[in-house]
């Protein structure tokens, strides 16, 4: 497609760059901000500078912060002994939106996959022998019913089960194959709450 200018054309080459977006689709964005008061592109372009500016990763958990300790983590009545293991902050957010756990988390920051060239070095797992080591009673795996998400939960099962700890999978409420975000509210927080021991024969 041609553009009559090459500042619109970076434009639509940038916003296509987006997942889920296409050529149309960005060419759609980059007009309709162009018929809004310059203020509103001058504030998105901000927020989003600031975005990757800014924006931290909580030292505690590894969730999105605005501070070197996230907001969860720094909750006093948080129960500091349950830990909620989920793949990426998006799985935080699912949970929290259920108002079913008050325990902490700890974002992985993925799965293992050896299709994908993700092995457990490249995933927060060291982080969890630290909490292990305070007061840590219980692990809850709130991982993907998929199984990259099973060889992961065993994976650190296997690495961590002679600490003083129990392991235990939420419920599966939440279909084989379904990814944590897109489960809806209800169905999440009785999978936290009805959760399983996880043992070996679990994976």
């Amino acid at each position: 497609m041609d553009y009559p200018s090459k500042v619109l054309a970076k434009a639509v080459e940038e916003i296509s760059g987006l997942p889920g977006i296409g050529k149309k689709s960005a060419l759609r964005l980059a007009l309709h901000l162009l018929k809004q008061p310059e203020n509103i592109a001058i504030d998105l372009g901000d927020a989003l500078q600031k975005l990757v500016i800014d924006i931290q990763y909580c030292k505690e958990c590894h969730n999105f912060s605005d501070t070197e300790i996230c907001d969860i983590c720094a909750q006093e009545k948080r129960n500091d002994a349950l830990l909620c293991i989920v793949e990426d902050v998006r799985d935080v957010m699912a949970i929290e939106s259920t108002g079913k756990y008050r325990g902490k988390y700890l974002v992985l920051g993925g799965k293992i996959s050896p299709m994908e060239g993700v092995g457990p070095n490249q995933l927060n797992i060291t982080s969890i022998e630290k909490k292990l080591e305070k007061n840590v009673q219980e692990i809850i795996f709130a991982l993907s019913a998929t199984m990259e998400g099973d060889t992961t939960a065993y994976y650190i099962y296997k690495k961590f089960k002679n600490f003083n700890a129990k392991f235990s999978s939420i419920a599966r409420g939440i279909s084989v194959g379904d990814e944590l975000e897109y489960a809806d509210e209800i169905s999440l927080g009785r999978s936290i709450q009805n959760r399983i021991p996880y043992d070996e024969s679990s994976s």
